[in-house]
């Protein structure tokens, strides 16, 4: 039976990261934000350091021995992503395959979870970059907004309300209150857009699809933090972990987005 005392520091303990979270989501959003606002090489230069920072990080937790390998991959892939986003589509696609080739390369014996990875982190990111270009500033907040809002509503409701767990073997942390808090809170933010932007209402339910499209992609990393018995992708952003931790989302519904144009053009 637990004391009010350690009551109170349990309580306190389940929202010890929220300082540094916060601290570093307002880092994040202000240089993410003007990337966004300047578009063009600005924003592919931040999108593909973020991939070559997610590819540098996925890398060591597959090659522990292999550092600097890790370091010069994570290059390749920013320069990749980078000269991809100034190229004709069909030759972005080449482009982005060398990446991919190298990685073939990399471990020792082959295996299918790192090259999965790859394929989906370099779709997601150049599905960002081709979002703001093609489609614009507008449809690039929307995007973001809604990965941002299901992550603060899934991290908040999942901390009050707590429940039955989504998926204990692979996240013990992600709760269904949590999960479902994050599709209301996207729905809401495709509804204002609806409204007070003037895009379509069928985004209301798109952004429910673009938030499990984010929900999943944080899911496939943390079942791959937990294959690689890692805890964080890295140290590099306070409260967050890693780039990889802090973007899978941002990846997943990026790259859910560009299929979707692909496919239904």
């Amino acid at each position: 039976m637990k004391t009010p005392l350690s009551a109170h520091a349990s309580k306190a303990n389940r929202w010890a990261d929220l300082g540094p979270r916060t601290a570093s989501a307002v880092v994040l959003v202000l240089l993410g934000g003007a990337a966004i606002y300047l578009g063009n090489l600005a924003f592919a230069l931040f999108v593909s350091l973020s991939v070559g920072a997610v590819f540098w990080e996925v890398t060591r937790m597959y090659r522990t021995d292999g550092s600097l390998l890790a370091l010069g991959f994570g290059a390749l892939a920013a320069a990749a992503v980078c000269v991809a986003s100034i190229v004709p589509l069909f030759l972005a696609l080449l482009v982005l395959a060398v990446p991919m080739v190298v990685g073939t390369r990399i471990l020792e014996e082959r295996n299918l979870s790192f090259l999965a990875i790859l394929v989906w982190v370099l779709l997601g990111g150049f599905g960002l970059i081709w979002m703001r270009e093609g489609m614009g500033v507008t449809w690039t907040i929307w995007l973001i907004s809604v990965v941002v809002a299901t992550d603060v509503a899934g991290y908040f409701a999942g901390k009050t309300f707590g429940g039955p767990k989504l998926w204990p073997a692979v996240s013990p942390k992600k709760t269904w209150s949590g999960t479902s808090g994050g599709w209301g809170a996207a729905a809401g933010v495709g509804l204002v857009f609806a409204l007070f932007v003037g895009l379509p209402w069928s985004l209301v339910w798109i952004s429910v699809l673009v938030s499990m499209a984010s929900q999943a992609g944080d899911i496939v990393e943390s079942a791959v933090k937990r294959y690689r018995n890692v805890k964080d992708s890295s140290q590099i952003i306070p409260g967050h972990g890693g780039v990889f931790d802090r973007f899978d989302g941002m990846l997943g519904a990026g790259a859910l987005c560009f299929l979707i144009a692909i496919i239904w053009g």
